[in-house]
This record gives structure tokens, sequence and C-alpha cells, in this order.
């Protein structure tokens, strides 16, 4: 790994220029326009502008919503879309390339401890990899407090690509964290190795601690917070709210992006087999889809999408659309609607590709409405809702 005095000042530099960048960003103008979808014409409109390059945001209980900003801002806007200042309180973000501030998620007790939890990409010697902390958000909601990391991926690495991440509770006392491989040769290559978190899913309990039932506690050679491999670069997740199953979308390379229901000890696969081929149109590891031993995706894009971001819709104003999935696409600026039965996807529809923006985040909002989080350097958050 790289460890030179150059590279040590970097995390340093890059957050200056990132909250310089952040700083000039203008806002974009409000969008107002219908457009066509198989549940009849969707009105989509501006519900938050003035953001440099949104990653994630979550419903707070009064409508507002957390968001956080790449460049190392955590903000909330208000129900009518006034935007808050940054937060004080973050830990120090290495932010440059696909690393910054990353996820954000209530805590599953937020109505009593006002916690949160957030990822970023962590400074530390020998290079950067993926935090997940938590924190006490202040009642003004300036301010986070009684800050600490719960979690580093380990190895670091001097990069940066590739730091996933999505942070999924399952409702029974655990977190669940998507993680990238780091992108890079050789370093990708260990996402099938067990003695890193390098393109891993670990489940940790909500004080940070082991659960003991992870499936490699007391495996010689292996890291007892993984509960799966052989990912690449876990992008979106969510729990299915009927079934409890842990669900997470990643990037493919050239081809096979992936949607994957995530079970205990299993192995996805990355960098051996892949639905696609290296940037350069090489092979990927063996060269085949699968192998023994693989859990194959239960739904793969080819060409990709981007995918970031997923949810399942239980909301009542889209009566069509329950149960279905909504994943964003970076790729191929979509918002993309996936039917489900019996997990298995059985249709999908492209939404919103006529704007021509990415889609870095989607949830469904407490008016039943879609939001989605648009990856641009005059961000937005928009609301997609039926048109009267």
């Amino acid at each position: 790994m790289r460890g030179t005095a150059a590279a040590n000042r970097r995390p340093a530099l890059v957050a200056l220029a990132g909250a310089m960048l952040a700083a000039t960003a203008l806002p974009a103008a409000a969008l107002d326009r219908e457009l066509s979808s198989e549940a009849g014409p969707l009105q989509v409109t501006t519900a938050v502008t003035g953001l440099a390059n949104p990653w994630a945001f979550e419903f707070l209980p009064d409508g507002a919503m957390l968001v956080t900003e790449k460049a190392g801002r955590l903000r909330v806007a208000a129900p009518d879309g006034t935007l808050g200042a940054p937060i004080s309180g973050l830990p120090e973000i290495d932010a440059g390339g696909q690393g910054g501030l990353l996820d954000v998620a209530l805590d599953p007790g937020f109505a009593e401890n006002a916690t949160i939890w957030f990822t970023f990409s962590e400074p530390a010697e020998g290079g950067n990899s993926t935090a997940l902390a938590k924190g006490v958000l202040s009642s003004d909601r300036t301010s986070l407090s009684d800050v600490t990391t719960v979690f580093s991926q380990l190895p670091r690495y001097a990069g940066n690509k590739h730091f996933g991440s999505r942070i999924v509770f399952d409702g029974e006392g655990h977190v669940f964290l998507g993680l990238g491989e780091r992108s890079d040769q050789p370093i990708r290559n260990r996402a099938k190795d067990l003695d890193n978190h390098l393109g891993k899913v670990v489940r940790l309990n909500l004080d940070g601690s082991v659960p003991q039932d992870n499936p490699f506690v007391g495996r010689d050679g292996a890291l007892p917070e993984i509960w799966s491999y052989g990912h690449r670069n876990i992008q979106g997740g969510a729990r299915h709210p009927e079934t409890g199953a842990i669900w997470f979308t990643e990037h493919g390379p050239k081809g096979g992006d992936e949607l994957n229901l995530i079970e205990k000890g299993a192995n996805y696969g990355w960098a051996e087999v892949s639905y696609g081929v290296n940037y350069d149109g090489t092979p990927v590891g063996t060269g085949e889809k699968t192998a023994p031993g693989v859990t194959d995706p239960v739904h793969q894009w080819t060409p990709v999408i981007g995918a970031s971001g997923l949810e399942f819709y239980t909301g009542d104003l889209f009566a069509d659309w329950k149960g279905d999935a909504f994943a964003g696409g970076l790729a191929t600026t979509d918002l993309v609607r996936l039917t489900m039965e019996d997990g298995k996807v059985t249709g999908e529809e492209r939404l919103l590709a006529d704007l021509g923006l990415r889609i870095r985040d989607v949830k469904a909002g407490p008016d039943g409405a879609i939001y989605v989080a648009t990856d641009e350097r005059n961000g937005e958050i928009l609301k997609i809702a039926p048109a009267d």
C-alpha cells in the first residue's frame, strides 16, 4: 500500500477541495414536469434544491429529511424544502473520487435516543476505508454528539473508489453494512477471501459488537463480522417489509449489475465470476457467469444501470406498485421499477430517463410519494406522485 508523506496529506487537501466545490454549487431551477408511466401520468417536482452531489437521505418523523452530501456535509431539509446549514460534529472525512460522506439512516430507536447512523470514507495510516459511525442528533438538529465509529473496514487502501456503502437494519437488533471491494487490481480479488472486509456484507449488533451467530465466528483466518462475501461495489440496500429479508444491489464492471438476496455465509462470486466483463473487454476471473458454490443474483442488468439506492414500496399513493422494488440508475439516469413475486423479478419499467439525471438514492415518503436524490453538482431531491 502507498503510504508516502504526500499520500498522508491527501485527505485534508481533498476534503478542502471538495468543500470548496460544494460551496460554489448553485441551486437548480425547480422542476415541475409530467412524465408517463404504466401506472398513469406522474408529476415530478423538486422537493429540495441547492445540494451538491447528495448521496443519501432519510426521512425524519416530522417529514423533514436528513441529507448527506458527498463532499462531507450532513444537512436537514425541512418539509417545505428549506435547507439548513451543515450539521457540526462529523469526524474527519477523506472526500475525493467516490469517497466522502455516504449513507445515513435513523437508529431503530430514534424516537427515544435521537441516534443516527452514517458511513464515510475514513482517513487513517496506510490509506482509507469505509467506516460506520453513529451519533446523537441535537434537538435543534444543528449538531451531533457522542459520535462513535463502530466499524472500520480493513485493510486500509490509498484509493478513491468503491467504498460501498449502504446501511440496513433487520428489525432484530442487528445492522447490516454493504461494502465495496475498492476496485483496483490486485486488491479487488480479495473479495473472495475471509481475512478482510473488502467486498463483504458485515453484520453487527447495534452496540457494534459481533453477533455470535455470524457464520464465520471462530473460524481461523476469517473475520467474525462477515455475513456474506464475493461482492463488488454495493450501492443499494433494503429490508423487505414482509419477509424481513435483506437485499443489496451492487455494481458490476462492464455489464453485470446485480440485485442480490443476502444469505448467511454465501459467496456471490466476485472476482471469480461475473455476468459482465472487465472494462477493457477481458474476462473476469474464469470468464464464467457462475460456478459451484456461488449464489447467483436474483436479477442482473447487462448493460448496467449503475444501480444505486433500493426501496420496497409499501405506500398507498401508487396502489399498483405495492410490493415493487425501486432502484436508482447512475449510468442510465433511470429510476427502475421491478415487479416482484415470491422473491423473483417478474417485470421491469424504466422511469425518469427523460430527465437525464443520475439517481443516487430512492425512498418512499411518509405521504406515499417516491423521492429520489440526483447525484449532480446542482443536486436535488425530486418528488414523484400521480399527476392530478
